[in-house]
């Protein structure tokens, strides 16, 4: 995502209109800026053979191939060995055709892939893309043929009406109950000017849980049981959870099996949540503990706080990633990785499952501070963190300092 744009994007009103700016300069000041203690861990660029076009998501199969899968925005999967010298990259789908993506207004593409938790087996996988017409995303379910991707095998679960090019969201993963979960944005421009967030009638602005090894009431896909809004009239009973602006990413942890998400802010502030069955987390009533606006404000709602906010004097765009579970940084070892994708700044932050309490962020020490697209999981555990610098990707690895 071109820095620029991300700003404009960021600051749709107060771009447009110089009275708010005054109005709000002050407070934009915001609160003093943390001193957060450096863990000494580094970011080390790693795959450095490799020309990746744009990769904003960093995946594997786990099928015990230990395979690493990069999917460019603009519509391929590349997968490559688990060698950071590795020179060549093999395609493993090719969609390019179908996809929408345009520079210009780059948070369209191909954004999401998962493959089946039994994917070693029925060589299913799943993508979260923009069509190539219209502002429509498709979430679809692909095999393989031959060891790789098949584009012939596609059959559509989902189709996306968006209102606008940006929010797509775009995260696609499987919970540890086997549930497809897909991250939605809240259909763009700014101020979710429909109030999508707060309306259970529309995807949009939720997070949606489906069984793919079902297909009921005509669909190509089941709905859990227990998902909140089943028996809600004039709910979309394909969601989860709700009130989000633009999830940029969802994942879960592999330990405790708790679902994470970074919300990307409107004016001031960025937040990271843990999602929960039913949750409400509050856009465009509050943005992160904030009041926002009362337009779509219903009486007796009730909102999950984030568990950890920063404001706009900090960083713009929150990149969410993992906590770490690998062997190789004892130092990472139950620490969520998060990044700023317009400051460059990357975090590790604790949290205790048992008081729901944050604790200490960590400032991970990066020089360059690259503009963070996304994170990745290996089969194994460790986490690598890509940053788009032009048309193409740089790969890191985290280290312990030296």
């Amino acid at each position: 995502m071109n820095r620029l744009l991300r700003l404009f994007c960021v600051f749709p009103l107060i771009a447009l209109l110089a009275a708010p700016l005054l109005a709000q300069q002050k407070e934009a000041e915001g609160p003093p800026i943390p001193n957060d203690p450096v863990l000494s861990v580094v970011p080390k660029k790693t795959f450095t053979n490799l020309r990746i076009r744009r990769p904003v998501t960093i995946t594997h199969a786990g099928d015990g191939s230990n395979r690493i899968f990069f999917a460019e925005q603009q519509g391929v999967i590349l997968a490559v060995p688990n060698d950071p010298e590795v020179e060549e990259t093999e395609v493993f789908l090719d969609i390019e055709d179908s996809v929408r993506f345009n520079p210009k207004q780059n948070e369209e593409g191909l954004l999401g892939v998962a493959f089946h938790p039994n994917f070693k087996e029925n060589g299913e996988f799943f993508v979260y893309y923009t069509i190539k017409k219209g502002l429509v995303s498709h979430v679809s379910r692909f095999k393989t043929k031959d060891g790789v991707g098949d584009p012939e095998s596609e059959e559509v679960l989902l189709t996306i009406e968006q209102p606008f090019w940006n929010h797509n969201g775009g995260s696609i993963e499987f919970g540890p109950d086997g549930y497809l979960y897909i991250a939605l944005g809240d259909g763009g421009k700014a101020n979710d000017p429909f109030g999508n967030g707060q309306n259970l009638g529309t995807w949009l602005g939720s997070i949606l849980r489906i069984d793919v090894d079902k297909k009921e009431n005509g669909k190509n896909y089941g709905i859990p049981a227990d998902n909140p809004f089943v028996d809600t009239e004039g709910a979309k009973p394909e969601i989860y959870a709700y009130g989000l602006r633009n999830v940029w990413r969802l994942t879960f942890d592999r330990e405790t099996g708790a679902c994470w998400a970074g919300d990307v802010g409107q004016n001031l502030w960025e937040e990271i949540d843990i999602i929960t069955n039913g949750g409400n987390y509050g856009w465009n009533v509050r943005e992160g503990l904030h009041p926002f606006s009362k337009e779509f404000a219903k009486s007796g709602d009730k909102y999950i706080d984030p568990i950890f906010e920063y404001h706009h004097n900090v960083g713009k765009s929150i990149t969410s990633g993992y906590v770490y579970r690998g062997k190789k940084v004892p130092q990472l070892v139950g620490k969520f990785l998060y990044a700023d994708y317009v400051t460059g700044k990357v975090w590790a932050l604790e949290y205790d499952y048992e008081t729901k309490k944050a604790g200490k962020n960590y400032r991970i020490e990066e020089p360059s501070n690259p503009p963070v697209v996304c994170f990745g999981e290996t089969e194994d555990g460790e986490v690598l963190m890509c940053a788009i610098f032009g048309d193409y990707g740089s790969i890191y690895e985290f280290v312990s300092a030296e």
